[in-house]
């Protein structure tokens, strides 16, 4: 199953407006199916099942041959980590000013980052041998705000714990 599968499901939703949650959604056979983690099925594919340039940077994959494990990842791993062709530089852009993008979060964000030196909720990671079996490394999916406050912390010498949980999902 392919992204532009779910489709249908997606005008569903969207026609639905507040009346198509995300418990209605999750419980169509489709989406259960992948027995995918609520926090991952929710920003995938509800929050973006159905975004254009998402579509571009993962569409082309079978979703059933991923598996989503939170794994603890190095912040030294985040340092040059990519996101999807669509949103080249945004990671970038969010490093060149961490404070600016915690300070327009709610408190407890900014508040975790201080005290813990990393994030309230895991991004989502993807093997890059889903994308291209001869590529290697993980990719940004979702998340691309925290991973830049976590390197421009690094940069500005911020506290930022050693590791980090991500939702990685592989092949």
């Amino acid at each position: 199953m392919k992204l532009e599968d779910l489709s249908p499901l997606m005008k569903c939703r969207r026609a639905g407006g507040f009346s198509y949650g995300y418990d209605r959604f999750r419980a169509d056979p489709a989406v259960s199916s992948l027995q995918w983690p609520d926090d991952v099925l929710e920003r995938f594919l509800y929050d973006h099942g159905d975004n254009a340039a998402f579509l571009d940077d993962y569409g082309t994959g079978d979703l059933c041959e991923i598996t989503w494990e939170l794994e603890t990842v190095p912040a030294a791993d985040f340092h040059g980590m990519p996101t999807g062709a669509s949103d080249a530089g945004c990671i970038e852009e969010f490093a060149e000013n961490p404070v600016h993008w915690v300070d327009v979060r709610p408190r407890e964000v900014g508040l975790h980052w201080e005290e813990h030196g990393t994030w309230l909720r895991p991004p989502l990671l993807i093997d890059r041998r889903f994308l291209d079996p001869a590529d290697r490394g993980l990719q940004v999916v979702e998340g691309r705000t925290r991973v830049g406050v976590l390197r421009g912390r690094l940069r500005e010498q911020l506290r930022v714990a050693p590791d980090h949980q991500a939702w990685v999902g592989r092949p």
